[in-house]
């Protein structure tokens, strides 16, 4: 079998196109490759569609938490706290077993015991409060100037919020956030290995990755490759982070925009 055929066989396989079964034996480098970046759809599925959420979620908690309003404020804290202050594996765990036992009395919640919803949402909800915590720290970092200069402009209420307070706030947090949304597309790789199933062997990238380390009791080939696929997956949310970083501070002198650089974190 020619490597294009199994890019045509394989290539949309953790979508349900193509070959129903996996390979079995004599794996070969395309095989490996293509099955691996197949999953890769899932991963960057739930990374993406959770940060689009995550991020007005966060915008909200992050304003709740700065509320002189108590019961906005300690809601926002509270939501930030336990999401920050439990692991996301753990997260999952019970997350799809509350979605099981939801199911039996609400049978309309079924959905949320596949991955493709159940396991987003808890994504988008980890997401939201770590985004919250850093968008929450830029907030309460705005210059004072800076809104001094707003009101003596004349802008009040929504008018500020949108024109000096939120821009500003982005500015400053879009640094931490790019290690934050990072963090969330290696996160995603936990999905099916945390209770959520892969119905029909329709995993993310780790899961044939982890297929074929299984196979083969070879590790070192199929997990390089996976690591290599998430490297090219970095270095785009890093371009793509960079460039709204440019944008952001598009009004500031050219030597004086912060530029993002690659940080790797061991530990979040």
């Amino acid at each position: 079998m020619s490597c294009w055929q199994t890019i045509a066989d394989y290539g949309l396989r953790s979508l349900g196109y193509g070959e129903r079964l996996l390979p079995r034996g004599d794996f070969t480098l395309c095989q490996q490759f293509t099955l691996i970046g197949s999953g890769m759809i899932w991963n960057i599925y739930f990374g993406v569609l959770a940060l689009l959420a995550g991020f007005f979620l966060a915008t909200a908690l992050a304003l709740g938490k700065a509320s002189r309003v108590w019961l906005l404020r300690k809601a926002s804290e509270w939501f930030i706290f336990v999401f920050r202050g439990s692991p996301l594996f753990i997260q999952f765990f019970f997350a799809y077993f509350l979605f099981v036992a939801l199911k039996g009395a609400v049978p309309i919640l079924a959905p949320f015991t596949a991955a493709w919803l159940g396991a987003l949402v808890v994504l988008f909800l980890n997401t939201a409060a770590y985004t919250g915590e850093i968008f929450y720290g830029a907030l309460l970092s705005i210059p004072k100037g800076d809104t001094e200069a707003a009101d003596a402009y004349g802008f009040s209420g929504w008018n500020k919020f949108r024109k000096i307070t939120w821009p500003t706030m982005l500015r400053l947090a879009w640094p931490a956030y790019t290690n934050e949304a990072i963090f969330l597309f290696h996160a995603t790789t936990l999905v099916f290995f945390s209770g959520f199933p892969a119905l029909r062997q329709r995993g993310d990238a780790l899961y044939y990755a982890n297929y074929f380390a299984d196979k083969t009791f070879n590790p070192f080939i199929p997990y390089p490759i996976l690591a290599g696929y998430f490297i090219l997956l970095t270095l785009v949310v890093i371009g793509v982070y960079g460039v709204v970083n440019t944008r952001l501070n598009r009004h500031l002198p050219r030597n004086d925009r912060p530029k993002l650089k690659i940080r790797p974190k061991l530990i979040r």
